[in-house]
């Protein structure tokens, strides 16, 4: 059985979060996302570094993270970017058939 997923990643560029968002949606890759403005503070080259970022909150299957992980990759122009996920535990019946899409 598939376990449903939350996959997350930044981007400095509001154009650039939407492609990854309608490019992941287009390819039914995942079933929702959600973007909001952050405020990051990070250690980059030995200096403590500051900036507004889109965070980006992707609901899936876990099945389908390493084609999700590659289609960010290709559009994302982070050096180094984070694109991890938290595994949903426990949700309503209603959602995880929405999940299935």
């Amino acid at each position: 059985m598939d376990k449903y997923i939350i996959v997350t990643t930044l981007c400095n560029k509001e154009e650039i979060a939407n492609k990854i968002v309608d490019t992941l949606l287009k390819k039914r890759l995942v079933a929702g996302s959600q973007v909001t403005k952050v405020h990051s503070k990070y250690w980059w080259n030995n200096k403590l570094e500051e900036c507004d970022e889109y965070k980006l909150e992707l609901r899936t299957k876990e099945s389908l993270f390493s084609k999700i992980e590659n289609e960010i990759k290709k559009i994302h122009d982070y050096e180094v970017a984070e694109i991890s996920y938290t595994e949903i535990k426990n949700g309503n019946k209603e959602f995880f058939n929405w999940c299935k899409w």
